[in-house]
């Protein structure tokens, strides 16, 4: 009983050790035990799987450190040659600590351990710990995107994988190697949109000129049995101007915001009865300065509602074919009435104007129309489409998950692989 509180104590100041080393002496003052430099363990610190620096462990198993002898663990660090921490758990005796990420396949760990005998006396020891190659025949492709570029506010960061991810946990390892980091800094969260796709955004918009970067740090990290991640390259962006066009359908106009200045108001025309345009947020996903329409592209060919159109100055804001583009046909109808199939059209003059002032990742949103709602997935970038709350519920990781627990274990859960 008489050791229950210099245990503690030891812990407490032993777990600040790997960032307050110079500052020791201010744990303890004196005497103290702790005020001492750390030196060897009382006893026998060893690595499960492992006879020595030369063997390779398999990397399916846990890295899991014992304390023998007097030594009880106070600490645990364990880093690849990544920079990438590896979170673990102690046991309430203190004699064993055990990773609870998957490790990653053909790599080297650096382990610290610090420990404390029975008199309190801190020990230090620093361990290698290599991993063989996975056993598994290919490994799952990560393919991050979009491509290097500019965007606007509303670009999603994509992650698509090869193998189907299924399950929490599962998952959880896949957003833990995903790294997200923007100057200046903003709050986000990942979705998963189907078992082998996942989306990024942040709570709001992308700050005005932002700086973008998101990596994978999942290559060899084990997913599941027989599942290992592949390398992917980094994608970095930077973030334009606040581009946001509104399309009022009701009123046969758009309005065109840059920065939340308002820049351009232009008549338009939306979709007809029977091909009313989708209400909701859309981001820009392409631009093409011609393109042919055909209405057997939504399924109205040999029919009374047939066309085949070439169409210039095309912006696309979904997969299904509603752009944004020049209609010289219907200019007598713009700005009175909606006679589209789908589509928002305007003048050449001003389709050629937003052509030119908008790029991929703006915000195109249409309210007042009688189509239905966008859909946040499947058919473009709808993401914006959902509130915040809704959103973070498509994560694997609640909020504050990756933080690693209580401030109390703090230092013993370390950032996931």
């Amino acid at each position: 009983m008489s050791q229950t509180p210099r245990r503690r104590t030891a812990v407490s100041c032993s777990l600040l050790l790997v960032a307050l080393a110079p500052g020791l002496a201010a744990c303890g003052a004196g005497g103290h035990p702790l005020a001492r430099e750390p030196g060897e363990p009382a006893g026998r610190i060893t690595l499960a799987g492992l006879g020595g620096d030369t063997r390779l462990a398999d990397p399916a198993d846990d890295l899991k450190v014992t304390a023998q002898g007097q030594a009880r663990i106070t600490d645990v660090t364990a880093v690849d040659g990544h920079g990438r921490y590896v979170r673990g758990r102690l046991s309430a005796d203190g004699h064993t600590w055990r990773s609870t990420v998957p490790l990653a396949a053909r790599s080297r760990y650096t382990v610290d351990v610090s420990t404390e005998s029975d008199d309190g006396a801190p020990g230090r020891k620093r361990l290698t710990y290599r991993t063989s190659a996975a056993k598994a025949k290919k490994p799952m492709q990560v393919e991050l995107g979009p491509d290097k570029g500019t965007y606007g506010v509303g670009q999603p960061l994509t992650v698509k994988l090869s193998r189907a991810v299924r399950t929490q946990s599962e998952r959880a390892v896949v957003e833990r190697g995903l790294k997200v980091a923007s100057t200046p800094r903003v709050e986000g969260a990942w979705y998963w949109v189907g078992d082998k796709e996942l989306h990024y955004r942040p709570r709001e918009y992308w700050p005005v000129g932002a700086r973008v970067r998101l990596e994978s740090r999942l290559e060899g990290v084990k997913v599941r049995e027989g599942v290992y991640a592949g390398a992917a390259k980094p994608v970095e962006l930077k973030i334009g101007d606040r581009i946001e066009a509104v399309t009022d359908a009701a009123a046969h106009e758009m309005t065109v915001y840059r920065n939340g200045e308002e820049i351009n108001t232009m008549p338009v025309t939306t979709g007809k009865p029977g091909f009313e345009t989708r209400n909701g947020k859309k981001v820009v996903l392409e631009k093409q300065p011609l393109v042919r329409m055909t209405g057997a592209s939504i399924g109205v060919g040999g029919t009374a509602e047939d066309y085949d159109l070439q169409v210039s100055y095309a912006t696309r804001v979904t997969w299904s074919g509603e752009y944004v583009h020049a209609a010289p046909w219907s200019v007598g109808s713009q700005g009175a009435a909606n006679v589209s199939h789908g589509c928002t059209g305007m003048s050449t003059d001003d389709a050629a104007w937003f052509f030119e002032t908008v790029r991929q990742g703006d915000i195109v949103e249409v309210v007042n129309s009688y189509g239905e709602d966008m859909a946040p997935f499947g058919n473009g970038f709808g993401d914006w489409n959902l509130s915040w709350t809704k959103w973070q519920e498509g994560s694997a990781l609640t909020p504050g998950a990756g933080n690693g627990g209580s401030p109390a274990d703090a230092n013993r859960l370390r950032p996931g692989i």
